[in-house]
């Protein structure tokens, strides 16, 4: 299991675990990041990671990409 973070751009994964306080687990269960899905990371800029998650786009930070492991 590694970090979203660290996972390769373009290609597709199966989320293991989201982490965190319950408000943090709970706002990223809210974007669509549960345990058994998909997510793709589109690209990382300067820490930020865009991700296609449950057919949306989403940007969040470094810090909450560190919290979802794939």
């Amino acid at each position: 299991m590694i970090p979203l973070n660290f996972a390769t751009a373009g290609e597709e994964n199966i989320i293991k675990k989201v982490g965190g306080s319950p408000e943090v687990k709970q706002h990223l269960e809210n974007l669509g990041f549960v345990a058994g899905g998909t997510v793709t990371v589109i690209s990382s800029i300067g820490g930020n990671v865009i991700v296609n998650v449950k057919e949306s786009r989403v940007a969040i930070s470094e810090n909450l990409a560190s919290k979802v492991m794939i």
